[in-house]
C-alpha cells in the first residue's frame, strides 16, 4: 500500500511542478528573446486551461493519500501527502499567474489613457524610441477607433483618471512629479524643467511590455495642474494596466 501511495504522491508532485515549469517557460522565452510576446502569452493561456484541473486533481489525490494512510494505518505518510500537496500548490500557481492578466469586468479594449482626453499630453523625446511600434501615439488612432470613441470608452471605464491639482507652485509640483516617477521605478527618458515635462517608460514584469508615460505640469489659477498620459506600445487592449499605473502614480503625489 505504501508503494502505491508513494507512486501517487510522486506523480502528483512531478505533474504539478511540470505545470509550473510550463507556465514560466513562456515569459522566460520572451525575456531571452526566443519568442514573440504573442506566442508566449498564448502559450501561458493554454497552460492556464489545464492547470486548474491539475490543481484540483492533485489536491484530491493528496487528501486521498491522507485518508487512506490513516484508515490503513500506513506509517510515515505525512511526507507522501506533502509531496502531493507540492504538486497542488505548483499547479495552482501555474493557474494563478495567467489569471492575473485577466482584466476586470468592464475593462475596455483600449491602450491609451490620459487625464485630458480632449487635449491629451503629447510625447516628444519618446517619439523616436517608439519608431516601428504597432501602436501609434496619435490619440484615437487604430482600427475601428476614433478620438471621440476612445474618449467615451475611457470616461465610462475610468472616470477617476482626471487632472491632478495641487496648492503648490508649478516648480514644486513638478519636482514632486519627478520624485514620484522615480519611486515608481520608471525609466526616465527626458526631464524638461523649463517646460515641466517628464517622459518615461515602464516595463511590465512577466512579458516585458513597454508602456510610455508623459507628465506635464502647468500653473493655473493659483494652483499647479498635472496632466498625464500612459500609452502601450503593443496590444489593442492594455487589460487596465495604464489606468492602474496612473492611479498608483497619483497616489504617490498625495
Amino acid at each position: 500500500i505504501r508503494l502505491v501511495l508513494k507512486t501517487d504522491a510522486l506523480i502528483c508532485c512531478v505533474v504539478g511542478l511540470a505545470m509550473a515549469g510550463l507556465a514560466i517557460a513562456g515569459p522566460i522565452a520572451v525575456w531571452l528573446g526566443l519568442a514573440d510576446f504573442r506566442l508566449g502569452f498564448g502559450y501561458l493561456q493554454i497552460v492556464n486551461g489545464w492547470a486548474d484541473w491539475v490543481a484540483i486533481g492533485t489536491l484530491i489525490v493528496a487528501l486521498g493519500i491522507g485518508i487512506s494512510a490513516k484508515v490503513l494505518k500506513v506509517e510515515h505518510s505525512g511526507p507522501l501527502m506533502g509531496l502531493a500537496l507540492i504538486g497542488t500548490i505548483s499547479a495552482a500557481l501555474a493557474y494563478a499567474v495567467p489569471e492575473s492578466f485577466r482584466p476586470p469586468e468592464g475593462t475596455p479594449p483600449i491602450h491609451d489613457i490620459t487625464t485630458n482626453p480632449s487635449n491629451p499630453p503629447q510625447f516628444q523625446a519618446i517619439v523616436p524610441i517608439r519608431e516601428g511600434a504597432p501602436n501609434s501615439l496619435i490619440y484615437g488612432s487604430g482600427e475601428d477607433m476614433t478620438p471621440e470613441k476612445l474618449m467615451s470608452m475611457q470616461l465610462e471605464a475610468y472616470p477617476d483618471i482626471v487632472p491632478q491639482e495641487f496648492d503648490l507652485s508649478a516648480d514644486e509640483a513638478f519636482s514632486m512629479a519627478v520624485a514620484a516617477a522615480e519611486k515608481m521605478g520608471w525609466e526616465i527618458v527626458n526631464i524638461d524643467d523649463s517646460a515641466k515635462r517628464l517622459e518615461a517608460t515602464d516595463t511590465t514584469f512577466w512579458f516585458q511590455f513597454k508602456d510610455d508615460i508623459v507628465v506635464i505640469v502647468r500653473a493655473q489659477e493659483g494652483k499647479a495642474v498635472l496632466n498625464a498620459r500612459s500609452v502601450s506600445r503593443v496590444g489593442r487592449s492594455d487589460v487596465g494596466k495604464n489606468a492602474e499605473r496612473l492611479r498608483e502614480y497619483f497616489a504617490l503625489l498625495k
